[in-house]
């Protein structure tokens, strides 16, 4: 069996539009920012709340910065509120008591994933608002995952679950 290299190969078409948005807590930085959004451009997702001041770089997101929405707002909390009050189910990526291993978390199709800062995750105001927390085990040092690495974690098995929207 050969195997040849297809550049630029299409999208592949999703059924549906995809209810997976995605919330950030202010980024420290605008490299892990503009990560994720190229990641929701590839993965069909078409909104990110962004909260704080980041500014997307187009040389790192690439078409993304066209396609996905980033919509920004002071502060998250308000901004979860408003998306509960939408229908949508709050999930938490973040490592708490009562959390649930990403590998056997059954996501809702209509999800919003809550994502936190860098340094800080998410805050106790931000963590009584999620309905769910999901967590990525880490199996040696640094304890912890880059967000933007953890961010693609979680929206890869949001995917898997939902392969066609």
């Amino acid at each position: 069996m050969r195997f040849e290299h297809i550049r630029h190969k299409p999208p592949t078409p999703l059924d549906r539009e995809r209810e997976l948005v995605i919330a950030l807590a202010p980024m420290r930085s605008n490299v892990n920012l503009s990560r994720i959004v190229r990641l929701c451009g590839c993965a069909g997702i078409r909104r990110i709340i962004q909260c704080g001041s980041g500014k997307v770089d187009r040389e790192i997101a690439r078409d993304a910065a066209d396609y996905v929405e980033v919509i920004q707002r002071r502060s998250l909390a308000p901004a979860m509120e408003q998306l509960a009050r939408d229908g949508y189910s709050m999930v938490g990526l973040e490592q708490t008591t009562n959390s649930v291993c990403l590998f056997e978390f059954p996501f809702h199709r209509k999800t919003a994933l809550i994502v936190g800062s860098e340094r800080e995750g998410l805050s106790s105001e931000e963590l009584a608002i999620l309905h769910h927390v999901i967590e990525i085990p880490v199996y040696g040092q640094p304890a912890s995952y880059n967000v933007a690495t953890a961010t693609t974690m979680a929206v890869y098995e949001y995917c898997r679950q939902f392969p066609n929207g």
